[in-house]
């Protein structure tokens, strides 16, 4: 429509003619919208907000006194707001096309400025931080020109003098020392991966050669006990009857010898037993008999010594005894004539009767065939025995009389040897 305007998106219009203005400014900005202007009264001038970008490459001096030649790039705008778009409308609207020139001497200014306060070193490795303080040196001054700067990127820096080149030749020297030993490595371990690989292609080609030669050999073989099977099959077949023969001489000697052991050993040992055992047993008869005559004879002797020590001891007890009964007679007679009593001498009679009743006895005991347990003394009791019956018959007479007793005590004391 005639007399309508309507602005781009990247663009601001500019009315200028209005008596009454909405805001601070001598003229209308309208972005976004279009807008009616009247002809000869009001004017509309369009301002750019689009992106720019300007390039800056200024000679900078370091804090060490190295000149660099910097280079650079900033993009940027003009701001969105309305005091913004009047401050870049109030300086740049006739100059919109010298305006990265003009933004890019502003900021070249800064740049040496925050350049020559910092080192070589500092400005290689820091970029970031001299894009930033440039940016926050000429935030007020950008403002001030409504524009908003989006980036600052420090592109390249030259140095003409070679300290840039002479600080990096440790590092290149370095790097290209590394660079060496790792083409170095890398040949080695080409080298070693090649001599590998021949030693197994060769250990290769040595197993095959190897196990070409044994499938020759195994081959070679096969046809050689191919060619013997003939010869080979008849003397194994002479081999197994030689085995079988010789197991038959075998089993036949092993009969032989159990025959021979049957026959004639076992028999033979058998004999031996039987005469080794008589003659052991007419040696333990002959040992025995001998030991059972020396016994008896030992025996016979002994018993004959004590038959002929009984007798000897008999004979001199019955002497003994004979006496003492005679003396005995004689004292009973003597008292017996003394008191003339008849019954003493009755017993009298029996006193002198008395020796040789106990002389036949004691014979009798010395010729007897006796068997005395206790030897001489049991024989010496056996005759006391008979002595002592007949003195007990002789007391009995005695005591038949008182007077006869008394005398006979009277006798008995005179016998021990006591006063009258």
């Amino acid at each position: 429509m005639l007399f309508w305007y309507v602005p781009a998106p990247n663009e601001a219009l500019l009315i200028s003619g209005s008596k009454r203005q909405a805001q601070d400014t001598q003229f209308r900005i309208v972005t976004g919208h279009g807008s009616f202007v009247m002809p000869v009264k009001q004017k509309a001038r369009r301002l750019s907000l689009a992106l720019r970008e300007a390039e800056i490459a200024e000679d900078c001096v370091t804090q060490q006194g190295i000149r660099l030649k910097v280079r650079a790039v900033t993009v940027f705008k003009v701001g969105d707001d309305h005091l913004s778009i009047a401050n870049a409308a109030r300086r740049f609207l006739t100059e919109q096309a010298r305006m990265e020139e003009l933004v890019g001497r502003i900021f070249a200014g800064h740049l040496r400025s925050i350049v020559g306060g910092l080192t070589v070193e500092q400005i290689i490795r820091e970029r970031d931080r001299v894009a930033q303080e440039v940016k926050a040196g000429s935030h007020t001054e950008m403002e001030k020109l409504g524009i908003v700067v989006d980036a600052l990127q420090i592109q390249e820096i030259e140095d003409a003098t070679g300290y840039i080149t002479n600080l990096a030749a440790p590092h290149a020297a370095a790097v290209a020392s590394q660079a060496r030993i790792a083409q170095a490595r890398a040949d080695q371990e080409a080298a070693q991966r090649e001599q590998e690989a021949s030693a197994l292609k060769a250990q290769y080609e040595r197993d095959t050669s190897i196990k070409r030669a044994g499938f020759v050999a195994e081959t070679e073989q096969a046809n050689a006990q191919a060619a013997q099977a003939g010869p080979l099959a008849q003397a194994r077949a002479t081999q197994e009857v030689i085995e079988e023969q010789t197991q038959l001489a075998r089993r036949q000697a092993d009969l032989a010898a159990q025959r021979l052991e049957a026959e004639v050993r076992r028999p033979a040992d058998a004999e031996a037993y039987k005469q080794r055992t008589l003659a052991e047993a007419q040696r333990d008869r002959a040992k025995f008999e001998a030991e059972g005559e020396a016994y008896r004879r030992t025996t016979l002797a002994t018993a004959e010594a004590q038959a002929v020590r009984v007798q000897a001891d008999g004979a001199a007890y019955a002497e003994r005894t004979t006496a003492e009964a005679q003396a005995a007679a004689n004292n009973a007679r003597a008292e017996s004539l003394r008191g003339g009593a008849q019954e003493l001498i009755a017993a009298n009679r029996v006193v002198e009767n008395l020796p040789a009743l106990v002389d036949a006895a004691a014979r009798g005991l010395a010729g007897a065939n006796l068997t005395v347990l206790n030897g001489s003394e049991g024989l010496a009791q056996v005759a006391t025995g008979i002595v002592s019956q007949g003195l007990a018959i002789l007391d009995a007479l005695k005591q038949a009389t008182p007077r006869g007793g008394e005398a006979a005590r009277a006798d008995a004391g005179e016998g021990r040897g006591e006063p009258g």
